[in-house]
Protein backbone atom coordinates (compact mmCIF):
# COMPACT_ATOMS: atom_id res chain seq x y z
CA UNK A 1 0.00 0.00 0.00
CA UNK A 2 2.90 2.53 0.98
CA UNK A 3 4.40 1.58 -2.14
CA UNK A 4 1.46 1.94 -4.22
CA UNK A 5 0.73 5.39 -2.83
CA UNK A 6 4.19 6.66 -3.93
CA UNK A 7 4.26 5.57 -7.21
CA UNK A 8 0.72 7.42 -7.68
CA UNK A 9 2.30 10.39 -5.58
CA UNK A 10 4.91 10.55 -8.51
CA UNK A 11 2.10 10.74 -11.48
CA UNK A 12 0.51 12.82 -9.67
CA UNK A 13 3.62 15.31 -9.17
CA UNK A 14 4.49 14.92 -13.17
CA UNK A 15 0.40 16.01 -14.12
CA UNK A 16 0.77 19.12 -11.74
CA UNK A 17 3.74 20.41 -12.92
CA UNK A 18 2.35 20.04 -16.76
CA UNK A 19 -1.13 21.72 -15.79
CA UNK A 20 1.13 24.57 -13.95
CA UNK A 21 3.40 25.10 -16.70
CA UNK A 22 0.39 25.45 -19.68
CA UNK A 23 -2.15 27.28 -17.28
CA UNK A 24 -2.84 30.38 -18.94
CA UNK A 25 -1.35 30.09 -22.46
CA UNK A 26 -4.83 29.61 -23.44
CA UNK A 27 -8.23 30.53 -22.32
CA UNK A 28 -10.33 28.14 -20.74
CA UNK A 29 -13.92 27.84 -22.34
CA UNK A 30 -15.77 26.50 -18.96
CA UNK A 31 -15.70 28.31 -16.01
CA UNK A 32 -17.10 27.03 -12.44
CA UNK A 33 -17.93 29.78 -9.73
CA UNK A 34 -17.50 28.60 -6.14
CA UNK A 35 -19.45 30.16 -3.30
CA UNK A 36 -17.96 30.73 0.06
CA UNK A 37 -18.81 32.42 3.53
CA UNK A 38 -16.43 34.32 5.36
CA UNK A 39 -16.04 34.43 8.77
CA UNK A 40 -18.65 35.99 10.84
CA UNK A 41 -17.93 39.37 12.25
CA UNK A 42 -20.55 40.88 14.60
CA UNK A 43 -22.64 38.33 14.01
CA UNK A 44 -22.98 39.12 10.24
CA UNK A 45 -21.40 36.75 7.34
CA UNK A 46 -21.16 37.94 3.92
CA UNK A 47 -21.13 34.97 1.22
CA UNK A 48 -18.29 35.71 -1.82
CA UNK A 49 -18.42 34.28 -5.23
CA UNK A 50 -14.96 33.27 -6.88
CA UNK A 51 -14.49 31.73 -11.17
CA UNK A 52 -12.29 28.51 -10.66
CA UNK A 53 -11.24 27.61 -14.12
CA UNK A 54 -10.60 23.91 -15.25
CA UNK A 55 -6.70 24.15 -14.48
CA UNK A 56 -6.95 25.79 -11.23
CA UNK A 57 -9.69 23.18 -10.19
CA UNK A 58 -7.42 20.45 -10.95
CA UNK A 59 -4.47 21.68 -9.07
CA UNK A 60 -6.89 22.23 -5.75
CA UNK A 61 -7.41 18.63 -6.82
CA UNK A 62 -4.19 17.19 -6.53
CA UNK A 63 -3.34 19.39 -3.31
CA UNK A 64 -6.33 17.53 -1.22
CA UNK A 65 -4.42 14.34 -2.62
CA UNK A 66 -1.13 15.57 -1.56
CA UNK A 67 -2.61 16.18 1.93
CA UNK A 68 -3.83 12.67 2.25
CA UNK A 69 -0.84 11.18 0.66
CA UNK A 70 1.36 12.67 3.25
CA UNK A 71 -0.79 11.73 6.07
CA UNK A 72 -0.38 8.22 4.63
CA UNK A 73 3.04 8.49 4.28
CA UNK A 74 3.77 9.75 7.63
CA UNK A 75 1.42 7.22 9.73
CA UNK A 76 1.83 3.93 7.42
CA UNK A 77 5.85 4.44 7.08
CA UNK A 78 7.41 7.11 9.00
CA UNK A 79 6.10 6.56 12.59
CA UNK A 80 7.13 2.56 12.29
CA UNK A 81 10.24 3.37 11.38
CA UNK A 82 11.24 5.83 13.76
CA UNK A 83 9.97 3.36 16.16
CA UNK A 84 12.21 0.83 14.78
CA UNK A 85 15.10 3.15 14.98
CA UNK A 86 15.11 4.70 18.38
CA UNK A 87 14.39 0.99 19.34
CA UNK A 88 17.52 -0.19 17.96
CA UNK A 89 19.59 2.96 18.98
CA UNK A 90 18.08 1.83 22.56
CA UNK A 91 19.38 -1.45 22.28
CA UNK A 92 22.69 -1.08 20.56
CA UNK A 93 23.28 2.22 23.62
CA UNK A 94 24.83 3.90 20.60
CA UNK A 95 23.31 6.73 18.26
CA UNK A 96 24.76 7.26 15.06
CA UNK A 97 25.22 10.77 13.05
CA UNK A 98 23.04 9.06 10.61
CA UNK A 99 20.92 7.71 12.10
CA UNK A 100 19.73 10.56 14.05
CA UNK A 101 19.34 12.41 10.81
CA UNK A 102 17.23 9.71 9.52
CA UNK A 103 15.15 10.06 12.91
CA UNK A 104 14.94 13.63 13.29
CA UNK A 105 13.47 13.95 9.45
CA UNK A 106 11.02 10.59 10.28
CA UNK A 107 9.53 12.89 12.95
CA UNK A 108 9.39 15.68 10.85
CA UNK A 109 7.60 13.61 8.19
CA UNK A 110 5.36 12.46 11.26
CA UNK A 111 4.68 15.87 12.72
CA UNK A 112 3.82 16.92 9.13
CA UNK A 113 1.53 14.64 8.40
CA UNK A 114 -0.55 14.80 11.55
CA UNK A 115 -0.66 18.84 10.40
CA UNK A 116 -2.35 18.46 7.53
CA UNK A 117 -4.45 16.42 8.72
CA UNK A 118 -5.61 18.72 11.05
CA UNK A 119 -5.70 21.55 8.42
CA UNK A 120 -7.72 19.08 6.60
CA UNK A 121 -10.15 18.11 9.19
CA UNK A 122 -11.01 21.76 9.57
CA UNK A 123 -11.18 22.56 5.90
CA UNK A 124 -13.80 19.31 5.75
CA UNK A 125 -16.04 20.74 8.46
CA UNK A 126 -16.54 23.74 7.72
CA UNK A 127 -16.12 23.31 3.72
CA UNK A 128 -19.12 26.36 3.28
CA UNK A 129 -15.99 28.89 4.72
CA UNK A 130 -13.08 30.96 3.13
CA UNK A 131 -10.83 29.42 6.00
CA UNK A 132 -7.30 31.12 6.27
CA UNK A 133 -5.20 29.46 8.90
CA UNK A 134 -2.61 32.09 10.60
CA UNK A 135 1.05 31.60 11.35
CA UNK A 136 0.76 31.15 15.40
CA UNK A 137 -2.08 28.55 14.30
CA UNK A 138 0.52 26.34 12.71
CA UNK A 139 3.05 26.95 15.88
CA UNK A 140 0.55 25.80 18.19
CA UNK A 141 -0.39 22.63 15.89
CA UNK A 142 3.56 22.39 15.60
CA UNK A 143 4.37 22.40 18.73
CA UNK A 144 1.25 20.23 19.85
CA UNK A 145 2.17 17.15 17.64
CA UNK A 146 6.00 17.68 17.93
CA UNK A 147 5.70 16.71 21.75
CA UNK A 148 2.56 14.47 21.48
CA UNK A 149 4.44 12.29 18.91
CA UNK A 150 7.56 12.04 20.38
CA UNK A 151 6.60 11.67 23.75
CA UNK A 152 4.44 8.73 22.66
CA UNK A 153 7.51 6.77 20.71
CA UNK A 154 9.97 7.25 23.58
CA UNK A 155 7.26 5.43 25.91
CA UNK A 156 6.69 2.98 23.54
CA UNK A 157 10.13 2.29 22.71
CA UNK A 158 11.23 2.28 26.85
CA UNK A 159 8.22 -0.38 27.19
CA UNK A 160 9.07 -2.83 24.90
CA UNK A 161 13.08 -2.61 25.01
CA UNK A 162 11.88 -4.48 28.82
CA UNK A 163 9.20 -6.39 28.04
CA UNK A 164 9.42 -7.42 24.79
CA UNK A 165 6.33 -10.23 25.78
CA UNK A 166 3.89 -7.63 26.57
CA UNK A 167 4.99 -5.53 23.34
CA UNK A 168 2.24 -7.31 21.02
CA UNK A 169 -0.34 -7.63 23.12
CA UNK A 170 -0.30 -3.83 24.03
CA UNK A 171 0.15 -2.32 20.48
CA UNK A 172 -2.41 -4.89 19.32
CA UNK A 173 -4.86 -4.17 21.87
CA UNK A 174 -4.31 0.01 20.83
CA UNK A 175 -4.86 -0.91 17.22
CA UNK A 176 -7.86 -3.13 17.61
CA UNK A 177 -9.52 -0.65 19.46
CA UNK A 178 -9.49 2.15 17.40
CA UNK A 179 -10.17 0.12 14.52
CA UNK A 180 -13.32 -1.37 15.44
CA UNK A 181 -14.70 1.61 17.53
CA UNK A 182 -15.82 3.65 13.86
CA UNK A 183 -17.83 -0.15 13.38
CA UNK A 184 -19.03 -0.52 16.68
CA UNK A 185 -20.56 3.19 16.38
CA UNK A 186 -22.11 2.08 12.94
CA UNK A 187 -23.84 -1.11 14.06
CA UNK A 188 -24.88 0.82 17.11
CA UNK A 189 -26.66 3.53 14.92
CA UNK A 190 -28.57 0.77 12.69
CA UNK A 191 -27.78 2.90 9.62
CA UNK A 192 -28.11 1.13 6.12
CA UNK A 193 -24.74 0.24 4.40
CA UNK A 194 -22.84 3.01 3.03
CA UNK A 195 -23.45 2.89 -0.90
CA UNK A 196 -22.63 5.80 -2.15
CA UNK A 197 -18.65 5.96 -1.81
CA UNK A 198 -17.99 5.07 -5.47
CA UNK A 199 -20.36 3.66 -8.37
CA UNK A 200 -17.73 1.63 -9.73
CA UNK A 201 -17.14 -0.49 -6.62
CA UNK A 202 -19.32 -3.24 -5.71
CA UNK A 203 -20.16 -4.13 -1.83
CA UNK A 204 -16.96 -6.03 -1.10
CA UNK A 205 -15.11 -2.88 -2.45
CA UNK A 206 -16.70 -0.58 -0.55
CA UNK A 207 -16.17 -2.75 2.11
CA UNK A 208 -12.14 -3.17 1.46
CA UNK A 209 -12.15 0.59 1.30
CA UNK A 210 -14.36 1.21 4.45
CA UNK A 211 -11.41 -0.88 6.37
CA UNK A 212 -8.55 0.70 4.83
CA UNK A 213 -9.90 3.84 6.61
CA UNK A 214 -10.67 2.69 9.55
CA UNK A 215 -7.33 1.21 9.02
CA UNK A 216 -5.33 4.42 8.63
CA UNK A 217 -7.50 5.98 11.38
CA UNK A 218 -6.00 3.15 14.44
CA UNK A 219 -2.78 3.47 12.64
CA UNK A 220 -2.86 7.73 13.57
CA UNK A 221 -4.47 7.14 16.77
CA UNK A 222 -1.73 4.68 17.60
CA UNK A 223 1.05 7.54 17.47
CA UNK A 224 -1.27 10.73 18.65
CA UNK A 225 -5.01 12.39 18.27
CA UNK A 226 -6.70 11.57 14.82
CA UNK A 227 -7.89 15.33 13.98
CA UNK A 228 -10.17 13.69 11.31
CA UNK A 229 -12.73 11.41 13.16
CA UNK A 230 -14.29 8.64 11.21
CA UNK A 231 -18.01 8.15 11.06
CA UNK A 232 -18.77 5.56 8.81
CA UNK A 233 -22.77 5.93 8.77
CA UNK A 234 -22.45 10.13 7.44
CA UNK A 235 -22.12 10.25 3.64
CA UNK A 236 -18.90 12.10 3.83
CA UNK A 237 -17.70 9.13 6.31
CA UNK A 238 -16.06 12.46 8.35
CA UNK A 239 -17.43 13.22 11.70
CA UNK A 240 -18.33 16.97 11.51
CA UNK A 241 -19.23 17.85 14.64
CA UNK A 242 -16.81 18.92 17.37
CA UNK A 243 -16.81 16.58 20.48
CA UNK A 244 -15.06 17.62 23.42
CA UNK A 245 -15.89 14.63 25.58
CA UNK A 246 -14.15 12.35 22.90
CA UNK A 247 -10.66 14.26 23.30
CA UNK A 248 -10.98 14.31 26.97
CA UNK A 249 -11.85 11.08 27.19
CA UNK A 250 -9.00 9.89 24.86
CA UNK A 251 -5.67 12.63 26.42
CA UNK A 252 -6.78 11.25 30.23
CA UNK A 253 -6.82 7.65 28.87
CA UNK A 254 -3.75 8.17 27.00
CA UNK A 255 -1.91 9.68 29.91
CA UNK A 256 -2.83 7.22 32.29
CA UNK A 257 -1.95 4.43 29.93
CA UNK A 258 1.55 6.32 28.74
CA UNK A 259 2.06 6.72 32.75
CA UNK A 260 1.46 2.94 33.43
CA UNK A 261 4.01 1.78 30.68
CA UNK A 262 6.61 4.32 31.87
CA UNK A 263 6.23 2.46 35.35
CA UNK A 264 6.23 -0.92 34.30
CA UNK A 265 9.71 0.17 32.50
CA UNK A 266 10.86 2.07 35.66
CA UNK A 267 9.73 -1.19 37.95
CA UNK A 268 11.92 -3.81 35.02
CA UNK A 269 14.39 -1.81 33.83
CA UNK A 270 17.80 -3.74 32.86
CA UNK A 271 21.38 -2.67 33.05
CA UNK A 272 21.25 -0.84 29.89
CA UNK A 273 19.73 1.87 32.02
CA UNK A 274 22.13 2.20 34.27
CA UNK A 275 23.18 5.42 33.78
CA UNK A 276 20.29 6.86 32.83
CA UNK A 277 18.12 9.11 35.54
CA UNK A 278 15.12 7.04 35.36
CA UNK A 279 12.75 9.02 38.01
CA UNK A 280 14.21 12.40 35.83
CA UNK A 281 13.21 10.46 32.46
CA UNK A 282 9.76 9.71 33.53
CA UNK A 283 9.17 13.02 34.79
CA UNK A 284 10.02 14.52 31.61
CA UNK A 285 8.25 12.61 29.67
CA UNK A 286 4.98 13.10 31.83
CA UNK A 287 5.53 16.77 31.85
CA UNK A 288 6.17 16.56 27.76
CA UNK A 289 2.96 15.18 27.10
CA UNK A 290 1.77 17.96 29.56
CA UNK A 291 2.83 20.79 26.96
CA UNK A 292 1.53 18.51 24.32
CA UNK A 293 -1.86 19.35 25.59
CA UNK A 294 -1.25 22.60 26.87
CA UNK A 295 -0.63 23.56 22.91
CA UNK A 296 -3.45 21.98 22.20
CA UNK A 297 -5.51 23.57 24.68
CA UNK A 298 -3.86 27.35 23.13
CA UNK A 299 -4.84 26.11 19.85
CA UNK A 300 -8.38 25.18 20.11
CA UNK A 301 -9.07 28.36 22.81
CA UNK A 302 -7.21 30.84 20.97
CA UNK A 303 -5.87 30.42 17.80
CA UNK A 304 -8.19 27.79 15.70
CA UNK A 305 -9.00 29.37 12.33
CA UNK A 306 -13.30 28.55 13.15
CA UNK A 307 -13.29 29.49 16.80
CA UNK A 308 -16.22 31.75 16.23
CA UNK A 309 -18.08 29.07 14.83
CA UNK A 310 -17.85 26.43 17.95
CA UNK A 311 -20.92 26.04 19.88
CA UNK A 312 -18.97 25.99 22.74
CA UNK A 313 -15.08 26.85 23.60
CA UNK A 314 -12.80 24.18 24.50
CA UNK A 315 -13.07 25.52 27.94
CA UNK A 316 -16.79 24.94 28.35
CA UNK A 317 -15.94 21.32 27.42
CA UNK A 318 -13.62 20.24 29.35
CA UNK A 319 -15.21 21.76 32.66
CA UNK A 320 -18.77 20.05 31.42
CA UNK A 321 -16.81 16.99 31.00
CA UNK A 322 -14.71 17.34 34.05
CA UNK A 323 -18.16 17.56 36.06
CA UNK A 324 -20.02 14.75 34.38
CA UNK A 325 -16.87 12.26 35.64
CA UNK A 326 -17.64 13.98 39.19
CA UNK A 327 -21.15 13.21 38.78
CA UNK A 328 -20.16 9.66 37.47
CA UNK A 329 -17.78 8.78 40.76
CA UNK A 330 -19.91 10.75 43.17
CA UNK A 331 -22.09 7.90 44.89
CA UNK A 332 -25.85 8.19 44.20
CA UNK A 333 -28.51 9.95 46.81
CA UNK A 334 -30.39 7.11 47.41
CA UNK A 335 -27.30 5.43 48.84
CA UNK A 336 -26.02 8.59 51.09
CA UNK A 337 -29.76 8.34 52.68
CA UNK A 338 -30.12 4.78 52.95
CA UNK A 339 -27.07 5.36 54.77
CA UNK A 340 -27.97 7.78 57.01
CA UNK A 341 -31.45 5.73 57.77
CA UNK A 342 -29.40 3.25 59.10
CA UNK A 343 -27.26 5.23 60.91
CA UNK A 344 -30.67 6.87 62.91
CA UNK A 345 -31.83 3.29 63.37
CA UNK A 346 -28.69 2.20 64.86
CA UNK A 347 -28.77 5.05 66.90
CA UNK A 348 -32.10 4.78 68.18
CA UNK A 349 -31.58 1.11 68.59
CA UNK A 350 -28.79 2.01 71.06
CA UNK A 351 -30.94 4.86 72.65
CA UNK A 352 -33.73 2.36 73.39
CA UNK A 353 -31.27 -0.16 74.85
CA UNK A 354 -29.94 2.30 76.91
CA UNK A 355 -33.38 3.37 78.12
CA UNK A 356 -34.27 -0.15 79.10
CA UNK A 357 -31.43 -1.18 80.75
CA UNK A 358 -31.99 2.19 82.66
CA UNK A 359 -35.15 1.54 84.09
CA UNK A 360 -34.43 -2.20 84.79
CA UNK A 361 -31.70 -0.76 87.30
CA UNK A 362 -33.97 1.44 88.52
CA UNK A 363 -36.90 -1.22 89.41
CA UNK A 364 -33.84 -3.66 90.78
CA UNK A 365 -33.95 -1.79 94.09
CA UNK A 366 -37.88 -1.78 94.63
CA UNK A 367 -37.81 -5.67 93.77
CA UNK A 368 -35.38 -6.13 96.25
CA UNK A 369 -37.06 -4.22 99.02
CA UNK A 370 -40.66 -5.64 98.28
CA UNK A 371 -38.61 -9.22 98.53
CA UNK A 372 -37.92 -8.40 102.01
CA UNK A 373 -40.61 -6.59 103.39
Amino acid sequence: MHFIDKVVTQHRCVEVFYIYFHAGRVEEPYVSITKKRQMPKDGYSEEIEKEVGQAEGKLCTHRSAFSRASVIQAFLGSAPQLTLQLYICVLQQEITAARSVFMVLSLLSIVYGALRCNILAIKIKYDDYDVSVKPAAYLCIFMWRSFEIATRVTVLVLFSSVLQIWTLPVVLVNFFGFFFYPWILFWQSKSPFPENIEKALSRVGTTIVLCLLTFLYAGINMFCWSAVQVKLNDPDLINKSQNWYRLTVYYMLRFVENAFLLLMWYIYKTDIYLYVCAPLLVLQLLIGYCMAVLFMLVFYQFCHPCKKLFSSSISEGLLSCFKFLCFICKPPKSTILTDKAEVKSENTDEAWSSSKTIDSQKGNPHQSVSSNA
